[in-house]
C-alpha cells in the first residue's frame, strides 16, 4: 500500500486529513462519498493508517509496526464491517461487528476505527442501529461509512458525520498515470481517461480489460463503413453488437466520444484534443462529410437510445433506428 504521496487527485481532501491530524481536530464520524473506483477505501485506509502510525506525524511512516500491520490487513485497531448478503448490510452486521465490539478499548492503538464499505447497502433497521452508536461514541472511536450515494442515508446519520466528497480526476492525471505506471500507450490511455470520466478505478479496469478493447475496435470498425453498409448489413451488425448487450452503455459511449472527435476537429481543426487520435485520417473525413445539424443529431439519437433500452424497449429495434439515423447524418 502506498502513502499519499502516490494517492492520483482528491489534493483537497488528503490536505484536510492532514490538517485534522496534525491539529487534533477529528471527528467521530466521517462519510466518503464518490463513485465506484474513485478511491474511498483507499483513502479511508491511509486515513486510519496515519491516525494509528506510531510516528504520530501527518501522514503514515509506513515502517513501524502499525503501518505494517494496516498493509498486510492485520492491524487489530482497524476493523473493515462485512456481509454475507450481497446487496445489504443488516442490523445483526452492525449490532455484531460495531456495536458489540465497539467499547472494548483499542489493542494497541490510539484509536479503535471502524470502516463501512458500501453503506449505502445499510438496511433502515441497520442505520437507526448505527446512530445509537454515533449519538454516544466512545472517546477513541472513529467509524468511516463509504458510499456511492451519501443520500441513502439518514438525515440523522449524514448530520453526525463530516462528509468528505470525492470528485472526479482531471484526465490529464489519469492518463499520466496509466501510462507512468501501468506503461499503457498515450493513444490508449487517452481513450480510457476519456471513459473513465474522471475515475481511477475505472480507468485502471478499462486499461487492463481485453474485453473493452474488443468492444472499442468492433465499433471503430462499424462507424468507418456504416455509410456505404446495405440494409441487411446493418442486420448482421446488430447481430454482432448483440453479443454485447450487457456492456451496450459502453458501445455507446465509444460511439459518443468518436462523434464528439468530428464534433471537436470540424469546429477546431485541434488534434490534441482528440480521443481516437489514432484514427485522425478517418476523423479528417467524417468532419468534412457531416454537417453541425448531422452530428448534434447523432449525438441526441444515442442518448435516447440509451434511455430506450433503460426502459426495455427492444435492443433489435433501439439499435437499428440509432445505425439508419447515424448513417443518414
Amino acid at each position: 500500500m502506498s502513502g499519499f504521496k502516490d494517492v492520483v487527485g482528491h489534493k483537497d481532501i488528503i490536505r484536510y486529513i492532514q490538517n485534522a491530524v496534525s491539529q487534533n481536530k477529528l471527528s467521530h464520524a466521517y462519510i466518503l462519498n464518490g463513485q465506484r473506483g474513485s478511491g474511498k477505501k483507499m483513502l479511508a485506509r491511509l486515513f486510519a493508517m496515519t491516525l494509528q502510525c506510531e510516528s504520530g506525524q501527518s501522514e503514515p511512516c509506513m515502517e513501524c509496526r502499525s503501518c505494517m500491520q494496516t498493509k498486510s490487513g492485520n492491524q487489530p485497531d482497524i476493523i473493515t464491517i462485512k456481509h454475507e448478503k450481497p446487496a445489504s448490510i443488516s442490523v445483526d452486521d452492525i449490532r455484531e461487528q460495531l456495536n458489540g465490539d465497539i467499547m472494548i478499548k483499542p489493542y494497541s492503538s490510539p484509536y479503535k476505527i471502524y470502516i463501512v464499505p458500501e453503506a449505502d447497502l445499510m438496511t433502515v433497521q441497520a442505520q437507526n442501529a448505527l446512530l445509537k452508536t454515533l449519538e454516544e461514541p466512545p472517546e477513541y472511536a472513529i467509524i468511516f461509512l463509504l458510499t456511492e450515494n451519501a443520500d441513502s442515508l439518514l438525515s440523522t446519520i449524514r448530520s453526525r458525520c463530516v462528509m468528505l466528497k470525492l470528485r472526479n480526476i482531471k484526465d490529464k492525471l489519469v492518463k499520466k498515470y496509466l501510462m507512468e505506471e501501468l506503461q499503457i500507450p498515450d493513444y490508449q490511455a487517452d481513450v480510457c481517461a476519456a471513459f473513465a470520466q474522471g475515475n481511477i478505478g475505472r480507468a485502471i479496469m478499462l486499461a487492463k480489460s481485453e474485453h473493452f478493447n474488443e468492444i472499442k475496435d468492433e465499433a471503430l470498425q462499424l462507424l468507418k463503413y456504416l455509410d456505404e453498409m446495405e440494409m441487411h448489413e446493418i442486420v448482421s451488425a446488430i447481430k454482432q453488437i448483440n453479443k454485447y448487450k450487457l456492456e451496450v452503455t459502453d458501445y455507446l459511449d465509444i460511439i459518443t466520444i468518436w462523434y464528439r472527435d468530428i464534433l471537436l476537429y470540424k469546429a477546431t481543426k485541434d488534434i490534441e484534443g482528440l480521443v481516437f487520435s489514432d484514427q485522425l485520417k478517418t476523423i479528417k473525413e467524417k468532419a468534412i462529410k457531416s454537417s453541425y445539424e448531422g452530428i448534434e443529431t447523432i449525438l441526441q439519437s444515442i442518448e435516447k437510445a440509451k434511455m430506450r433500452l433503460k426502459a426495455n424497449v427492444n435492443f433489435d429495434l433501439v439499435m437499428e433506428l440509432l445505425l439508419l439515423t447515424i448513417k443518414e447524418n
